[in-house]
């Protein structure tokens, strides 16, 4: 009832105002990408910035431009990670880890970093940060309900203290209770960034600050599906299912300070130009299991979940991540040739506990420190209707280190794009696959993993009628957690995972295809995906079928002040056996036990834009209310119930 209030109180004094003067005919649709900026009580005869003046930055100097329209497309972004979602499986909270459907969603790095995954769902890595430049401050609130108590906002400001001079500042907050025992997740993400660029464009920097801290509550998922799946109505209440863990968390903190800048040698911009380019980025990261019960409950079993441990109560298992890393190259630019650039980088990083652990089999360090040079090379050509990236980088230390990465694109109009990529890395390990220290006795390991090979060919196509894309990846010596208990272990109840290397060759074949259709004001929207994994044994595993579709209905009302969309969305996996989660290593691990899947999940929506105001209400996996409980999104982890949400992104233009 809230929402609903809520959304009245704030829709309606919308339209209200909205329809105090008549659109003029000479502006452009509002809800498409580039219309006039509006959102002023009295217009003044003065000129208007553009929405494609705003203009937003990659790491890779790539440019887009703030939308504020209301698509399809749009509204699948609506979430606490602001992306397609399609490819991930939710947990029944808001903010808790990702069960991955399309496996090549999965990103690579040649460098090894700290691990723990499982918690990076909500963490913003360095290339996924954003700069800006625009020509009058703008603004973004983002809002939306989570499950039971709590909310998720992200607030963000960016204005041009000069035409030269850029800063923004942003922060993600999300807190939600969940609907389970010991579930609750809190998150804070803080971004700063800054631009700068000479007014002759001879030097230019980017650069930015993040704090980042997700905290989850960790319950271990239920103790007894089949209480789950009973429909009893006594279990429709979640709190009563009992869990196996009532008061462990988990903890990720993270800090990072990132430059990145160029200086031209010649005084001005010519045909040939010659840059000094430089790149730092350092961070240090904290990651925290703490279980003050070792005991945990499973009907009248008293077991410890994860086996023996050191201590009887107070578990507290901390591990630090600290890395610097620096990159300078020397770039020639040709207006005709492209541009080439050569450079050298250095990789240091430091990840450790607090204590060495001596046992009769092994000693487990108390560190692992790294020190990686590699030197490498990076062409860029962009001509008439082609666009590539190549580059190539290798260490010139002892570790066997390696990164091709070719992208080509050819446009061969507006409308129809071909994508080509080549990726073939050699990769180093994450460092919890080779070091980890807890109080649980099997959870402690010191070991020397191979390089992951990974070769990757993929080809993607956009066009009005059909957008596709297909990707072939070639994996040697694959790394993976796996549940090593025994079956009296398991029997009892007893979790036991560590790392594993594959050493036979596995192959993945995609292929993904989203088409909509449009009937007049009716339209639906379908994506699918196809995957076929070629190994030996099962070690990879992800559903042959992925599916969503969308049919709604678009319209405008009220003089065309208000934007609607209204439809239901379907989404649906084939059976198969989905990776269980182990919250001690925060990471997902391959099970041949239990197979999830093979359950329809219905969303109901209703998605409304007035000017640059866009809102949203869900009624998310309501035939959950109807339906059998069969939905899982990883073993005795269930998906999440019929729950309605609402949310809001509103864009401020002054």
């Amino acid at each position: 009832m809230r929402i609903f209030i809520f959304l009245y109180l704030l829709v309606i004094p919308s339209l209200l105002f909205s329809q105090e003067k008549n659109t003029s005919k000479n502006n452009l649709d509002m809800n498409t990408k580039y219309s006039s900026i509006t959102d002023t009580v009295k217009k003044k005869k003065s000129i208007v910035a553009k929405i494609d003046q705003y203009k937003i930055i990659t790491l890779e100097h790539d440019t887009i431009y703030a939308d504020t329209s209301l698509t399809i497309k749009s509204a699948y972004k609506q979430n606490h990670i602001r992306r397609d979602e399609f490819g991930l499986l939710a947990f029944a909270n808001i903010g808790q880890p990702y069960n991955t459907l399309q496996y090549s969603l999965t990103s690579f790095s040649p460098y090894p970093e700290i691990g723990f995954k499982g918690k990076h769902f909500n963490y913003i890595e360095a290339d996924q940060i954003r700069y800006y430049s625009a020509p009058t401050p703008l603004t973004e609130l983002f809002f939306n309900t989570t499950i039971n108590k709590g909310q998720n906002v992200d607030s963000f400001l960016t204005l041009n203290i000069s035409k030269n001079l850029n800063f923004s500042i942003a922060y993600r907050g999300l807190r939600s209770e969940g609907d389970y025992i010991n579930q609750l997740v809190s998150a804070g993400n803080f971004r700063f960034t800054t631009s700068y660029a000479t007014t002759d464009r001879r030097y230019a920097i980017n650069a930015h600050y993040t704090y980042q801290d997700v905290l989850n509550e960790e319950n271990g998922g239920i103790t007894t599906p089949s209480d789950f799946e009973s429909d009893n109505k006594d279990y429709k209440n979640r709190q009563r299912l009992q869990v196996f863990l009532t008061d462990a968390q988990s903890f990720l903190k993270g800090r990072r300070f990132f430059i990145d800048h160029a200086f031209r040698i010649n005084p001005r911009n010519a045909n040939n130009n010659l840059y000094i380019t430089h790149q730092l980025n350092y961070e240090n990261k904290v990651y925290e299991y703490r279980q003050p019960t070792v005991i945990s409950s499973a009907d009248t079993l008293r077991i410890q979940r994860f086996g023996d441990s050191y201590v009887t109560s107070g578990i507290n298992d901390h591990t630090k991540f600290e890395k610097l890393y620096n990159k300078v190259g020397a770039t020639y630019e040709n207006s005709l040739l492209g541009k080439f650039n050569f450079f050298i980088d250095d990789y240091r990083s430091n990840y450790e506990y607090n204590r060495i652990i001596v046992r009769t089999d092994k000693t487990i360090p108390d560190n692992l420190y790294l020190q990686i040079n590699n030197v490498g090379g990076q062409y860029e050509y962009q001509k008439n209707k082609w666009n590539g990236r190549f580059l190539y980088s290798r260490s010139i230390t002892n570790q066997s280190l390696s990164d091709l990465d070719a992208k080509l694109r050819y446009d061969m109009n507006e409308k129809i794009k071909f994508d080509f990529r080549y990726r073939n890395i050699n990769k180093l390990p994450n460092n919890n696959y080779n070091l980890y220290q807890s109080s649980w006795v099997e959870y402690n390991w010191s070991e020397n993993f191979k390089n992951e090979k990974i070769n990757s060919l993929s080809a993607e196509i956009t066009t009005p009628w059909l957008n596709a894309q297909v990707q072939y990846t070639v994996l040697k010596d694959h790394l993976y957690f796996k549940d090593d208990a025994t079956q009296s272990q398991k029997d009892s109840l007893i979790q036991i995972v560590k790392p594993f290397q594959y050493g036979n060759v596995i192959n993945y074949l995609e292929i993904k295809a989203n088409r909509e259709f449009k009937f007049g004001k009716f339209a639906l929207d379908n994506t699918l995906l196809y995957q076929k994994v070629d190994q030996s044994d099962l070690i990879l595993n992800v559903p042959d079928f992925v599916t969503r579709n969308t049919l709604y209905y678009s319209g405008y009302f009220f003089k065309k002040a208000l934007y609607m969309q209204s439809g239901f969305t379907f989404n649906y996996f084939t059976k198969y056996y989905g990776d269980g989660y182990n919250p001690v290593v925060a990471e997902f691990f391959v099970q041949q036990e239990k197979k999830i899947g093979g359950f329809a999940a219905f969303d109901f929506f209703i998605n409304a834009r007035i000017r640059q105001t866009r809102f949203y209400l869900k009624a998310e996996h309501f035939n959950a209310a109807f339906s059998k409980s069969n939905y899982f999104s990883s073993p005795n982890y269930p998906y999440r119930d019929f729950v309605i949400r609402f949310g809001l992104v509103w864009n401020f233009f002054q």
